[in-house]
């Protein structure tokens, strides 16, 4: 995004993945993706969320909602290594879990972090063998994300972020 600062040149500066305080390995998988400027919703929360403040937006689809809470969320658990789900990100419906999630998993991987999608309409076995394998960061619908926990496949007592989105609501919450 471009903004204009200052009224003595007039001149335009852009803002940038890097200027936001985003990780050059974050920055590069995004590049390879050919999304080099944020777009107004991330320039407007990056910076807040990776200084580990609670961050609210609300934007229309398309918006770069994913990438504004998703960016931060990879960047600061990789910051800080521990083992478990120490990431959540919940969502209304299976196809937004798959947006989502497709979203984070290649960023994820650049990262050095797992991505695991939990939703309902898919084999519960095969999404309970994927979080005992270990999930850096779950993507999930409550009535899945329920299920998995009943059956002590997966906690969410204490995630480093969590994330909700809805139609209405989106935000990133670090404790």
């Amino acid at each position: 995004m471009w903004v204009q600062r200052g009224s003595t040149l007039g001149a335009l500066i852009m803002t940038t993945f890097a200027s936001l305080g985003v990780d050059p390995v974050l920055t590069a998988a995004l590049g390879s993706k050919g999304i080099t400027e944020p777009f107004p919703i991330q320039e407007l929360t990056i910076s807040d969320a990776l200084a580990g403040r609670d961050v609210c937006g609300k934007a229309k689809t398309g918006s770069g909602k994913t990438l504004a809470f998703g960016l931060p969320l990879l960047q600061l658990l990789k910051a800080h290594s521990a083992s478990g789900t120490r990431g959540l990100v919940l969502v209304p419906t299976r196809e937004l879990a798959l947006q989502v999630a497709g979203e984070l998993q290649p960023l994820g991987e650049a990262m050095g972090l797992s991505v695991v999608t939990v939703y309902g309409g898919a084999p519960l076995e095969r999404q309970q063998a994927q979080l005992e394998k270990g999930a850096d960061v779950v993507v999930a619908t409550p009535g899945r994300l329920i299920d998995l926990i009943d059956r002590k496949a997966t906690s969410v007592a204490d995630p480093d972020h969590s994330k909700l989105e809805t139609d209405l609501f989106q935000g990133i919450v670090t404790e």
